[in-house]
């Protein structure tokens, strides 16, 4: 009788503990290797990988309809490049929706405007505008900044739109999300573009260009480069490889730029540990460049600005 019930039940599927017990389940089976318990009440079959989509839907059981993930929680399943952030996030229609769990945060809409929902698969999610404000309460700028050019790059959300709609957002953290999307731009290609960009915007420097193509015109072979200052002709790369995967690849490279560097522009490369370990050292080099190319604008002193957000590691 027990057997036959429980196949009404799809395990496969996150589920309550009321449903699995209503099914034919027992507790003593529930705390089995059988299943994992993803939150309190709230169990799938120990088989199914806890993808961002199975957490959401896991989240959402115990709430009420009109409930829709949100912020972190929202941000994993755009696949958004977001640091680890603890716990998952939902968000109820009104503050008597609401649930106390210790493994979750439950937010209310806000109840001066609509909040804006998208369906990703078959979840109830933030939209991409909404989770970009919501992120606000949780990261700080330069991350921030980070999520924004990912949304624009991969045609979640226009910039306009974006930029409109965070402005007229009242809810929490609403000055830090505007100073936020102010730096936000299109054609980002990765999240180390956008670092190193803030890091040379946070000093002081005049901002890049972003992922420009240069032709023959430009003395250049027809390639987009990361960041730029034509009037100048500087280009800045990230280079985000940790090893050279074809010793071709890299002659290639270094052929390219010691073209670059005889058509009268100049190159600077800058890798991972010129962020995160040394950015002083990265900043002084593309200052000293600046200046010496007498870009208009380049200050004599930079900055500290960015110190805050990239502190270094020595």
């Amino acid at each position: 009788m027990g057997a036959a019930r429980e196949t009404t039940l799809d395990v496969r599927r996150p589920f309550l503990r009321s449903d699995a017990l209503t099914a034919g389940l027992t507790d003593k089976q529930l705390r089995t290797a059988r299943f994992h318990r993803i939150h309190v009440g709230v169990y799938v079959a120990s088989e199914v990988a806890l993808t961002p989509e199975v957490r959401a839907a896991a989240a959402l059981l115990p709430f009420a309809d009109g409930t829709y993930a949100s912020h972190a929680t929202a941000a994993r399943v755009w696949r958004l490049p977001v640091p680890t952030l603890p716990e998952e996030h939902v968000t109820v229609p009104t503050a008597a929706d609401r649930r106390r769990r210790s493994d979750l945060r439950c937010h209310v809409a806000p109840a001066a405007s609509e909040p804006l929902v998208a369906t990703v698969g078959t979840l109830r999610v933030s939209a991409a505008e909404q989770v970009f404000v919501e992120l606000a309460e949780q990261l700080a700028l330069v991350d921030l900044v980070v999520v924004g050019d990912h949304l624009v790059r991969h045609g979640h959300v226009r910039l306009d739109r974006l930029r409109a709609f965070v402005a007229g957002w009242r809810g929490p953290r609403a000055a830090h999300a505007r100073a936020a999307v102010a730096f936000v731009r299109e054609r980002v290609d990765s999240p180390m573009e956008t670092r190193l960009r803030m890091l040379i915007v946070l000093a002081g420097l005049p901002e890049p260009r972003v992922n420009i193509t240069y032709g023959e015109d430009d003395g250049l072979t027809f390639r987009r480069y990361d960041l730029s200052w034509p009037e100048v002709r500087v280009i800045v790369e990230y280079d985000g490889r940790h090893h050279i995967e074809r010793v071709e690849q890299w002659e290639s490279d270094l052929d390219r730029r010691e073209a670059i560097d005889n058509s009268g522009w100049r190159i600077l490369v800058v890798v991972s540990s010129g962020i995160y370990a040394d950015p002083a050292r990265t900043l002084d080099r593309i200052h000293r460049l600046l200046r010496a190319r007498r870009l208009p604008g380049v200050p004599a002193q930079l900055r500290d600005d960015w110190r805050r957000h990239f502190p270094g590691r020595g």
